[in-house]
């Protein structure tokens, strides 16, 4: 897809540029367009309803998106016709924006398109399900688990996370076998959300993952079974490990166990990290003590 242009662009100039010759100018006055005064939005709409039938690809999926930003009903029309859209770019916007207006009418389109849509788009309908109306979206996000594409899969473990129906714990608890790291992941992530201890297993495993470890930080927390603490505390401990995820290790082991005798260390570890130089190991470490402090009192 075509970057944003990096400068400002004007409102006068975005609605002018929604025709500009040059694609990428199309692009830019999109993205511009979803991020525009109250009182112009409907006039904005109107716009970006029209830019869905642009023939780059490009700039239909930029106009998909910012009509969700502006988040009104009246293009939910338009938005629901490319779900349908010969890119995939377009019809997972397009998905995306109906989750982000909410728009009722917009749910059994969303629907058809989990159950008989390709997998890029029943991939994004799942969570715009769960957006609209959760506990619509309950019975066919259970039937979507045993999807054929692991990714559909995975985010429809993740849609039921969303949910919160503790019903849906059992089906989750059976994607924790399934053959995809990933789909085990978010279905490890939606069991911590129902606060199902049948995650830990499974979450303390991926802390060994560096891409998953953040997440599964935050969901052991969530879950608070102290048996966690030794994987927390290993990572905790870890010098060679990225500061932020033993920042966010030290956050979880207080949060979860106070009286632990790692929690010593963790506190330690965090009162550190809130005089770093690095902006963003201060920044967290604060946000952690500010959040345990306001967890005490």
């Amino acid at each position: 897809m075509f970057p944003s242009r990096s400068h400002t662009i004007t409102l006068a100039a975005a609605f002018n540029d929604l025709g500009a010759q040059d694609p990428r100018v199309r692009v830019a006055a999109a993205d511009a367009l979803g991020d525009v005064p109250e009182e112009d939005r409907e006039r904005a709409a109107d716009s970006l309803s029209r830019a869905l039938r642009d023939d780059r690809f490009e700039v239909r999926c930029a106009a998909a998106l910012a009509l969700g930003d502006l988040g009104l009903a009246a293009p939910v029309p338009a938005l629901v016709s490319c779900l349908d859209d010969a890119a995939a770019e377009v019809r997972q916007a397009a998905a995306i924006a109906l989750g982000r207006i909410g728009d009722p009418a917009a749910f059994d389109p969303l629907l058809a398109a989990l159950r008989e849509g390709p997998p890029d788009l029943r991939f994004q309908a799942a969570i715009s399900l769960a957006e609209i109306d959760s506990d619509r979206a309950y019975e066919p996000l259970v039937g979507a688990l045993r999807d054929g594409d692991a990714e559909v899969r995975a985010n429809a473990a993740a849609a039921l996370g969303l949910v919160g129906d503790r019903r849906a714990a059992g089906w989750l608890a059976e994607l924790l076998g399934d053959p995809r790291a990933d789909t085990r992941f978010e279905a490890a992530c939606a069991l911590a959300e129902l606060e199902d201890q049948r995650a830990v297993e499974p979450l303390c495993w991926f802390l060994r993952n560096a891409g998953c470890a953040y997440r599964a930080i935050e969901a052991l927390e969530r879950v608070g079974d102290p048996s966690c603490i030794p994987h927390l505390a290993d990572r905790m401990r870890r010098w060679l490990l990225a500061r932020v995820l033993r920042i966010r290790a030290a956050g979880a082991v207080i949060a979860i166990a106070p009286a632990h005798e790692e929690s010593v260390f963790a506190r330690r570890l965090l009162e550190r990290a809130a005089r770093a130089r690095s902006e963003e190991v201060r920044g967290l470490a604060e946000e952690l003590l500010a959040r345990l402090a306001g967890a005490v009192s």
